[in-house]
């Protein structure tokens, strides 16, 4: 049996990339282990780095901010967000093509190019109520962070903080789907114990803010990033010309691995 782990969902708080981005024999050696003083963190320091984790995301409802990741090189996205004022530019680049997503106070518009079936390569005018919820496309606090940050530090198993590092282990179980990073297997794949307790390392800048959650590539999951930057910058989007109503054949795809 073969594991395979892939990008689930990435960016714009949703999307709808399943392509593959690694597979692993289930007899493969090994994988790195976090360090031990890592894994040998107590609950106290654990609490004091997630809350600087939480505190470090506070920008996400504040002020506008580039949202980068980056999947074992294989598959990318790059967002501008601005929830204030009700903006998103997002692509999503993947082997095969790239999507490309325009948010504009309540209309959203994708473009899928060849890596969705059925759908055509123009812009579409999407209808957010047909949007599966787990990839809601929305402006709304707790659903509007096009990094997936959150989902990260809820599935954090142990941390601590040293100066503006923070580092531990994080459980891929249970990071689920949604925007950002995410893993899922094949049907009958399971993660390996060692999955439960994957090594992270945080980086928060001199205002405290997060700015890279890092995975390295272990326990037969790729390597992963997510890193924040341009902090309060202008994010222009513009509304696509021409742009038609989204075909039934979309919405499925939505969050399904409607890539390759």
């Amino acid at each position: 049996m073969t594991r395979r782990a892939t990008l689930a969902g990435i960016s714009v708080g949703l999307l709808l990339l399943g392509c593959s981005v690694g597979t692993r024999a289930e007899r493969d050696p090994e994988p790195r282990t976090a360090p031990e003083s890592t894994a040998s963190a107590d609950a106290a320091a654990t609490a004091e780095a997630v809350g600087l984790l939480r505190a470090g995301t506070a920008f996400v409802n504040q002020t506008s901010f580039r949202s980068d990741v980056d999947i074992a090189s294989q598959i990318t996205s790059l967002s501008h967000t601005d929830n204030a004022n009700k903006r998103v530019n997002a692509t999503i680049t993947a082997p095969g093509g790239t999507i490309e997503i325009r948010m504009i106070d309540d209309d959203v518009y994708l473009k899928a190019g060849q890596l969705l079936r059925g759908v055509g390569d123009q812009w579409m005018v999407l209808d957010p109520a047909r949007v599966p919820a787990g990839f809601a496309l929305s402006f709304a606090p707790g659903r509007n962070d096009s990094g997936g940050s959150g989902r990260l530090i809820d599935a954090i198993v142990t941390a601590r903080a040293d100066g503006s590092q923070i580092i531990g282990t994080i459980d891929a179980t249970r990071i689920g789907v949604g925007n950002g990073i995410s893993f899922r297997l094949d049907p009958g794949g399971v993660f390996p114990d060692s999955a439960r307790r994957h090594a992270f390392r945080a980086m928060l800048d001199t205002e405290g803010r997060l700015v890279s959650f890092l995975m390295p590539e272990a326990s037969g999951l790729p390597s992963a990033s997510l890193r924040y930057s341009d902090f309060g910058s202008a994010v222009s989007v513009v509304r696509p010309a021409g742009a038609v109503v989204a075909p039934d054949a979309l919405y499925p795809q939505l969050g399904m691995g409607g890539g390759g």
